[in-house]
């Protein structure tokens, strides 16, 4: 009979990846920087967009989330602070009662635990950029 392992299999792989990520803040910045693509402002910051016009949210890192809008405009939104969590799970929820999401509104990772969508940390949405994302 085989001995069990002290730690679950899940949580060894979990710290075997965490190994992975870069725990200098430089580094960190770097590796983020090369998950988002390159955009050009190509209007004025807003402070709000129609929630119902977002066709798609690309969460970049721990700190830009793209929304792609019907109609094919895209803005940009860097977070006022790192939202730890956010670039790993790569999805958010919120709470809005309007049909909006505005500059300080608070948006939640969304983390999948044993198969159950979860809510972790909340950060707080920067300014709604209009961009065009730069072509290779």
């Amino acid at each position: 009979m085989m001995p069990r392992p002290l730690v679950p299999a899940a949580t060894a792989a979990l710290l075997l990846l965490g190994g992975c990520t870069p725990t200098d803040p430089a580094a960190r910045a770097d590796a983020e920087a090369a998950r988002v693509p390159a955009a050009t402002a190509i209007g004025e910051p807003q402070s709000c967009i129609s929630r119902s016009q977002v066709r798609a949210t690309v969460v970049r890192s721990d700190s830009v989330i793209d929304f792609e809008m019907y109609g094919g405009k895209t803005f940009r939104n860097t977070l006022k602070a790192r939202c730890p969590g956010l670039g790993w799970d790569r999805a958010i929820t919120y709470e809005t009662s309007v049909d909006q999401l505005c500059t300080p509104q608070i948006v939640y990772t969304l983390t999948n635990i044993g198969g159950v969508p979860q809510r972790g940390a909340g950060c707080s949405l920067g300014a709604f950029v209009p961009v065009e994302y730069e072509k290779d």
